[in-house]
């Protein structure tokens, strides 16, 4: 072993460990890789930052582009009404056909939007028709997941594979290729998923409300000096008949009273502890009352002392991602993080719903940091919006605007666009590189898209986690890794059948996937696959195919795909559902897999 290779599995050791416990955030741990590659001589300058000029990455970019035009003008919105009337199925046909609507969008629309609607689509309809959400959830995630294996561009892992084993001589892949393989294992996963739905958690409509559909975060205000309110009793103030607000305690002088009479006096400077949903809160006078963070620190409102006092603000939802500046983060430390950008008002967990733990909501809150799948409540300026699209790893769930208007001109347009995209890239008119650039250009020809906004809506860590795993497959078959890993294979499954080899490449990149990045474990495999299937005198693209849907099959850990990540922060699962339930659709799709790609042996 050459000490090139030895450097280069010191970069993928360190850099699988970096993933793994979260502990800098993906784009930095790209960066750093670039910068390693360089200073070690594993790669030249110009090859350590061709990623940034990877087809796969600039692809991936106009996908986003495009994906963000559909939610903005409303394509979005069109398909969630359609959605809806599947209501009327019994349970029985209600997941295979949410997984197949699901999967069938995920195909060309980006996963983690499709899941996000979704979520919110069960969970407004599981209220109202009395059925068990988390029976839907994962299904849906899993579909998600499945059906954007069945296009190249389905997810950016296909792009990216497909971008490396071309640069490696392999023959590139077609747009629809590969779907029939993706359909059949998709198949197999809608039939496994409606049987194990009856081992999800049986939730009803109250348990789902006070879970991940409830609306309601703390709020304490505290009666100003001049207020109006002074000497009379709480009973008086317009909010306290609303059956949406609930005051919670009355903090005077550091005693608190958890059980505040109609005829409570109330006095200057008392504090009120409400639990409260956002458009309730927002009726509120804030004329009478200023906002405090937890009953005892003041949240002073940087935003309100810009120049322009008539701008008007909205309520933003905000759920937190892994990988999240916010995680470990204190409530004072947030309000520092997001200083002249939104205030935070509340936050939302899964322990602050937990039965018996509710009325305990300002020590809960005072007391716990954010974790992954936790919400904030954040008041911002509408001119500041677009910067909380610009946060990494997080996603903003609702966006409480009661001016937010659609525009079915841009709505045509952007659907247009979208089908035109699918179009030329799938009868080879043009390249999908070149054909999402011409969808990009359509939208902002005709002004469905502001440039201005993209550029903060973008996930820009997405980019540099490409940009830098790319030239990291550069290294591995530059050094010769490949060449050395795929020879130890060889030895150790001597004699063994090809579909063994097949499966074994399948099984090691799943299980990689599970724990970090699927981009990066798909840039680490795909050189190997490749060099083993040469050593085999094998065709290709078998096994770039089995490090293809390999690495998006992360079913068996809900940190493995971000939409597990989100169905899992919403508290209706617990680890064992996905180790148990995923990890046997794991261990099938693995079968099938194998078997279906060993027709091409």
């Amino acid at each position: 072993m050459s000490l090139e290779i030895i450097l280069v599995f010191v970069i993928i050791g360190v850099t699988i460990l970096l993933f793994a416990t979260e502990f800098l955030p993906i784009d930095k741990i790209a960066f750093l890789i670039i910068v390693s590659l360089v200073l070690l001589g594993l790669t030249t300058p110009e090859e350590a930052i061709s990623g940034f000029s990877s087809p796969a990455t600039i692809t991936i970019l106009m996908l986003m582009i495009l994906s963000i035009g559909l939610e903005e003008n409303g394509v979005i919105d069109l398909l969630t009404q359609s959605i809806k009337r599947l209501k009327i199925l019994p349970m029985i046909l209600m997941v295979p056909a949410f997984m197949l609507v699901s999967a069938s969008i995920s195909s060309f629309i980006s996963t983690t939007a499709v899941v996000v609607i979704f979520i919110k689509i069960i969970a407004q309809l599981s209220e109202k028709y009395n059925f068990s959400a988390p029976k839907l959830l994962m299904p849906i995630s899993f579909a998600g997941i499945l059906g954007g294996s069945c296009t190249l561009m389905g997810t950016s892992t296909n792009l990216l594979v497909n971008s490396v084993a071309k640069k490696l001589g392999a023959e590139p892949f077609s747009f629809f290729e590969f779907t029939l393989y993706g359909v059949v294992l998709l198949a197999v996963g809608i039939v496994f998923m409606s049987f194990a739905s009856r081992w999800l958690p049986n939730t009803n409509t109250d348990e789902l409300a006070e879970t991940y559909l409830d609306n309601s975060f703390l709020f304490t205000l505290t009666v100003k000096e001049d207020s109006k309110w002074i000497g009379k009793p709480i009973s008086d103030a317009k909010f306290y008949k609303n059956p949406d607000i609930k005051i919670i305690k009355l903090i005077r002088d550091d005693i608190v009273n958890t059980t505040p009479g109609p005829n409570t006096t109330l006095r200057a400077n008392d504090q009120l502890v409400l639990l409260s949903d956002v458009k309730a809160y927002a009726s509120i006078s804030k004329q009478d009352f200023r906002l405090s963070s937890e009953g005892e620190i003041e949240i002073t409102d940087p935003i309100e002392n810009k120049e322009n006092k008539d701008s008007t603000y909205d309520y933003i939802e905000l759920l937190i991602l892994p990988g999240s500046e916010f995680i470990d983060k204190s409530f004072n430390e947030i309000k520092s993080l997001l200083y002249n950008v939104a205030i935070p008002l509340g936050i939302q967990n899964r322990l602050q719903f937990k039965k018996g733990l509710r009325f305990n909501l300002p020590k809960i809150i005072k007391n716990t940091n954010l974790q992954a799948g936790d919400k904030l409540l954040l008041k911002a300026n509408k001119n500041e919006i677009s910067h909380l699209y610009s946060l990494d790893n997080t996603v903003v769930l609702r966006h409480h605007d009661e001016d937010y208007h659609i525009n079915p001109y841009k709505r045509a347009i952007s659907l247009i666009a979208l089908i035109m995209v699918i179009g030329l890239a799938a009868t080879n008119v043009l390249t999908i590189l070149a054909s999402t650039l011409t969808g990009v250009a359509l939208l902002l020809v005709t002004d469905c898209i502001n440039l201005s906004k993209i550029y903060k809506k973008v996930n820009w860590q997405i980019i540099f986690l490409l940009a830098g795993m790319i030239p990291l497959g550069i290294a591995m078959h530059n050094s010769g890794t490949d060449m050395w890993v795929s020879e130890r294979l060889l030895d150790l499954l001597m004699g063994q059948n090809h579909i063994i080899m097949l499966g074994v490449l399948f099984g090691i990149t799943m299980l990689m996937s599970g724990f970090i990045s699927n981009n990066a474990t798909a840039v680490i495999v795909t050189p190997i696959a490749i060099t083993l299937a040469a050593g085999l005198d094998l065709p290709a693209k078998p096994f770039i195919l089995a490090v293809m849907f390999a690495a998006n099959f992360s079913f068996f850990t809900p940190m493995g795909y971000q939409t597990n990540t989100l169905i899992y922060g919403t508290g209706a699962y617990r680890f064992k559902h996905f180790v148990i339930i995923g990890g046997l659709l794991s261990i099938i799709l693995l079968v099938v897999g194998t078997l279906l790609l060993s027709t091409m042996l």
